[in-house]
């Protein structure tokens, strides 16, 4: 399990999401994902994005005020 920080990116860690679960995770690894919520909707679009990829949403949490957080499985 891997943890990665995209608060950084602010609403645009679509692509850096996808990019780390590709380079980072191994098949069927569970990686966690922290971005800034920002606008609410972001939570939808990455579970979308998570859906579409192929791979599996297990959690999606408020983290704190002002932070979300995803846990990914990578898809085999």
């Amino acid at each position: 399990m891997k943890r990665f920080d995209l608060r950084n990116l602010k609403d645009d860690f679509y692509k850096r999401l996808g990019e780390l679960i590709d380079e980072e995770l191994q098949n069927e690894e569970v990686g966690i994902f922290i971005f800034e919520l920002g606008n609410f909707e972001n939570v939808q679009k990455s579970a979308d994005f998570i859906k579409n990829r192929g791979d599996e949403l297990m959690n999606s949490i408020r983290f704190n005020q002002v932070d979300w957080t995803l846990v990914v499985k990578k898809g085999s």
